[in-house]
């Protein structure tokens, strides 16, 4: 239920998940959410994606994040993708917390039948081990 776009700063993670959100109304049967630290992409993203801007929000702790998902999933049970640009700016998570920060996305994702795709602005062989499974 979930999967990690990996790579180094500016090498065009943004402009796929994009692209890949856009693309994915052509077949969800349900809701799509787009989760971004601000607004600069705002206007890329199909209207009929929920987009949501973290600099609009009080909090960035990966605790306090996740229950920001939950919160969306129960807030709308039609919710099937989750796209989330940039998950260790978004959520504050550090390299070191990525392995159980992915094993709470992937318990939400497999509880409520939701596909989350995100971002890390590192380049592959920097990602743990523990969540290589998960690269897409």
């Amino acid at each position: 239920m979930v999967s990690i776009m990996a790579s180094g700063k500016g090498t065009g993670k943004t402009k796929k998940i994009i692209e890949m959100a856009n693309a994915k109304l052509k077949s969800c049967s349900g809701n799509i959410i787009f989760i971004d630290d601000d607004k600069r992409h705002m206007l890329d993203i199909n209207h009929d994606i929920r987009f949501m801007s973290m600099d609009e929000f009080p909090f960035k702790k990966a605790d306090e994040f996740i229950s920001f998902l939950y919160g969306m999933i129960a807030n709308n049970y039609d919710t099937k993708t989750i796209y989330i640009d940039g998950l260790m700016k978004v959520a504050e998570v550090d390299v070191n917390e990525i392995p159980s920060f992915v094993d709470k996305l992937e318990e939400i994702g497999k509880a409520y039948d939701v596909e989350i795709i995100t971002t890390l602005s590192l380049k592959e062989s920097n990602v743990p081990s523990e969540v290589s499974k998960y690269l897409m």
